[in-house]
């Protein structure tokens, strides 16, 4: 949840939203957008048996002589969520209904509403980005009737990035950050960070940016060692601080994450060895125990027992031990017991 709650501060900055458009969101109208007038709006509208839906943000630019509304939806869950292309649907008719409601429109309609899904979850995005593909085929003669409209997706694992030397801006260093895999990756992406905010005017984002790269240090770290590097990281006040604390420390923070992930693997490997042979163990002292009693029965109906009928009750099974126990009081003979002739 901390981690959520770093992601739409970052994600409170108009910086952060134009690069986000500007890169991940093409089209034609990127021409007439003057993102200079980018501002966060009100989002706080809601159908009355709604709650209030705090992951979302609006914003609006200036396109030439129109606004462009962009209903911004940071999606955290692990999977992609099948109704989504409903939800949105739903969201744009609530923020319609808003702009009716407070005056928002152009020669009496309603202004371009942009429905943007950013999605940081590890698997594919699976869901329909179209709300019609939710529904059945119409009847002939009602295609018309049905609902037509769609959200534009930003699934960052699978963005094609440039090279973490070469950082566009602020949007692509965070979903490297996000996504990368090595001390030595998040060291060059903090680095190119840097000197994407070294303008005083940016100092907002940076804050931000510094308390995200904490969470994502305490999540990168390992569990072990999380304990002894947390009051370092938590004292860091600008995320270039991390820089030497990351040529230091996060290496062997990876080193001891791998280490204590495969000590783990081994424990489990050796506790579930331990149990199943518990279960084994016992599984085969009641079979032992069955076949003995039953060998007993045996001795005491028909007298002492050849060597054959020893052997059959070691490798018998244990409906073949149920048959025979059923059969000890009934059967005329030793052999009967076991559905053999007499020996």
């Amino acid at each position: 949840m901390k981690h959520d709650t770093g992601y739409k501060l970052l994600f409170s900055h108009p910086e952060m939203v134009r690069d986000l458009l500007c890169d991940w969101v093409p089209g034609d109208w990127l021409a007439e957008a003057d993102f200079s007038t980018l501002e966060r709006m009100n989002a706080s509208y809601v159908a009355e048996n709604e709650k209030e839906r705090h992951d979302d943000m609006v914003w609006r630019l200036r396109l030439r002589d129109r606004w462009l509304w962009v209903y911004l939806v940071l999606e955290f869950q692990s999977e992609a969520d099948r109704w989504m292309a409903l939800r949105m649907l739903v969201y744009a008719g609530l923020l319609a209904q808003d702009l009716v409601r407070r005056g928002e429109l152009s020669d009496g309609k309603l202004p371009p509403i942009l429905p943007v899904v950013l999605y940081n979850g590890q698997p594919m995005w699976s869901a329909p980005t179209n709300v019609r593909d939710l529904f059945v085929a119409p009847p002939p003669g009602l295609a018309d009737h049905q609902p037509n409209f769609a959200y534009h997706l930003i699934d960052e694992a699978r963005l094609r990035l440039h090279p973490a030397t070469s950082v566009r801006n602020a949007v692509e260093a965070l979903f490297r950050l996000e996504h990368g895999r090595s001390p030595d990756e998040l060291r060059r992406v903090i680095q190119a960070l840097d000197a994407l905010l070294r303008d005083p005017q940016q100092q907002p984002m940076r804050r931000s940016f510094t308390n995200w790269i904490k969470r994502l240090l305490h999540r990168k770290a390992a569990s072990t060692t999380l304990s002894a590097m947390a009051t370092e990281i938590d004292a860091m006040s600008d995320f270039m601080e991390a820089d030497s604390m990351l040529a230091e420390r996060i290496e062997t923070w990876f080193e001891e994450a791998t280490q204590r992930g495969l000590q783990q693997g081994i424990q489990q490997g050796i506790q579930q060895g331990i149990q199943q042979g518990i279960q084994q163990g016992r599984v085969e002292g009641r079979h032992e125990g069955e076949a003995h009693l039953l060998a007993r029965l045996l001795a005491q109906r028909f007298g002492p027992l050849p060597e054959w009928v020893d052997q059959r009750l070691k490798q018998a099974s244990e409906d073949e031990l149920s048959s025979w126990g059923e059969a000890v009081l009934s059967a005329p003979t030793l052999a009967a017991v076991f559905g053999e002739r007499q020996r």
